[in-house]
């Protein structure tokens, strides 16, 4: 018998943002999707959605820094007998302050929200793949991800860290049939979150100067398609509007 393909997408919040993108778009291509973040009500919205549209999706509340949390993420996907085929971190925590502003609580706490939890989910994601010897991961990256800015030091150390252990996990994983890729995400994602958080900013950008949900989502499967003898590590995604 055949397993059920399936895609995992951890942080996925408003329907309107990139892991709710990210899921429908896995689940139009017949993957069984399994969703996870911390807000049950979000995670059931979305889910709705996909369902309701004629896919199959799975929520599961997760706390990403949690590693408890994650393991039985991944105890659910393998009791449900379905085969990952691709896994998307998608969890992004971005407080601004001033370097002299930040205390160890706060950069222990973006740390464990960015790169902890990239960790913890990139090695249970490793466990899944490597029997099957192929899969891709997805690490989500940032403008940070390459240069730090203040008052975003402290976001832009962890962030950094995101992308080491994405490099580390091709080169040693890569070679075994699991493409991982670190995607660079410079700029702003058109989303419930930024429209929330800074709408003067989001309104001065346009609609042409952010970054669309399913527009990424599109790249995302087409970095996953790639052949195996040209694969992408690293990309890079901007409006075309962006200075850089």
């Amino acid at each position: 018998m055949t397993s059920t393909k399936a895609a995992l997408v951890l942080g996925v919040g408003p329907e309107r943002g990139l892991g709710a993108a990210l899921a429908r778009r896995f689940a139009a291509e017949g993957l069984h999707v399994f969703i996870a973040g911390r807000s049950l009500s979000k995670l059931t919205a979305v889910a709705a959605g996909i369902n309701e549209s004629g896919y199959s999706a799975t929520p599961v509340v997760a706390d990403a820094t949690v590693e408890a949390d994650i393991v039985n993420l991944f105890k659910t996907i393998g009791q449900s007998q379905c085969e990952l085929e691709i896994a998307a971190y998608n969890v992004d925590s971005n407080i601004p302050a001033p370097l002299l502003e930040t205390d160890a609580a706060l950069f222990t706490l973006l740390w464990q929200q960015n790169a902890l939890g990239a960790f913890l989910f990139g090695k249970e994601t490793i466990k899944h793949l490597l029997p099957l010897q192929r899969g891709t991961l997805i690490f989500n990256g940032a403008t940070a991800s390459l240069r730090a800015k203040p008052p975003f030091t402290a976001f832009a150390a962890a962030k950094a860290g995101v992308r080491a252990l994405a490099q580390g996990m091709a080169r040693e994983f890569g070679p075994q049939g699991i493409h991982v890729i670190h995607a660079v995400i410079d700029g702003v994602i058109d989303g419930d979150r930024a429209r929330a958080q800074f709408p003067q900013f989001v309104s001065a950008k346009g609609q042409d100067g952010l970054l669309q949900p399913d527009a990424i989502a599109d790249t995302y499967w087409q970095l996953h398609k790639q052949h195996p003898s040209a694969w992408t590590h690293e990309i890079d995604l901007r409006p075309f509007k962006e200075i850089f």
